[in-house]
């Protein structure tokens, strides 16, 4: 569970990525499903209640074979709206912004995994080749004011530096304008790794860090689908969610908890 409510979340967007096997070549060098027509009409089916508004992407125009692992249908809960699901050769996704909560979230991830196997026309032959739970957050920085070092330094106990003497004599900015840092690590529970990703961009407008927190389950530890992803899905979350806690611990928590 979530440590506690904040009020004024910083999240992006929250995602379930997960991909599987494309086994067939139609023609060399390129993947395809025999069987995706028939699923994405079936999967659309199980999910019209909970998502009745679909939209067409425009790489659905994109010939299957050469789609791979690419999104090509949404659908939301209303036009515009989230949360939604989306589909495409090989690749299911989960999305959530501004309404996430944990619970909500698990539950639609649960329950659209379950839809897609029960989908599938070939079970025996559904094999997932990447599964991955990702969270982006987002804070406002006046850059101008702050370098992204302090800012990470100050409020997020993370230490990137480059030597001072290459700043020497003014003549270079020792703000950079362009900020691109990221890390994975191994882990092992439930398996696999996890990664964080810092980078300098906008939100609504304005100057922002983006960050991303990534758990992605290792291939020899890709959990049975569908029994064993809820399991899977909660301890992905623990790790994301004690990553998160960590690194706002402080001035960031009470900024977003509306202290």
């Amino acid at each position: 569970m979530p440590r506690k409510d904040l009020k004024n979340k910083p999240l992006v967007e929250a995602i379930l990525e997960l991909k599987w096997v494309l086994p067939a070549q139609v023609t060399p060098g390129m993947e395809g499903d025999p069987h995706y027509r028939l699923l994405l009409g079936r999967f659309s089916e199980r999910v019209e209640s909970d998502y009745p508004f679909h939209e067409s992407l425009p790489t659905a125009q994109i010939p299957d074979v050469m789609a791979a692992h690419m999104a090509q249908h949404r659908f939301r809960i209303s036009d515009g709206k989230w949360p939604l699901v989306q589909i495409g050769p090989g690749i299911m996704t989960v999305n959530e912004t501004d309404g996430y909560t944990w619970d909500d979230f698990k539950n639609r991830c649960v329950k659209a995994v379950g839809h897609l196997f029960d989908a599938h026309p070939a079970k025996q032959k559904f094999s997932v080749q990447d599964l991955t739970l990702r969270y982006i957050d987002a804070v406002e920085v006046d850059f101008t004011q702050e370098s992204v070092f302090k800012f990470l330094q100050e409020k997020m106990k993370t230490h990137i530096s480059l030597p001072d003497a290459l700043f020497d004599g003014g003549r270079v900015n020792g703000s950079p304008t362009a900020f691109n840092w990221q890390a994975s690590f191994p882990h092992d529970d439930p398996g696999g790794l996890v990664t964080l990703r810092f980078a300098v961009g906008k939100r609504g407008g304005k100057p922002a860090l983006i960050w991303e927190t990534l758990v992605q389950a290792a291939r020899e530890r890709i959990p049975a689908i569908p029994d064993g992803f809820s399991g899977w899905l909660g301890k992905a979350h623990d790790l994301t969610d004690d990553w998160f806690f960590k690194l706002i611990e402080g001035d960031l928590e009470r900024r977003f908890s509306g202290v």
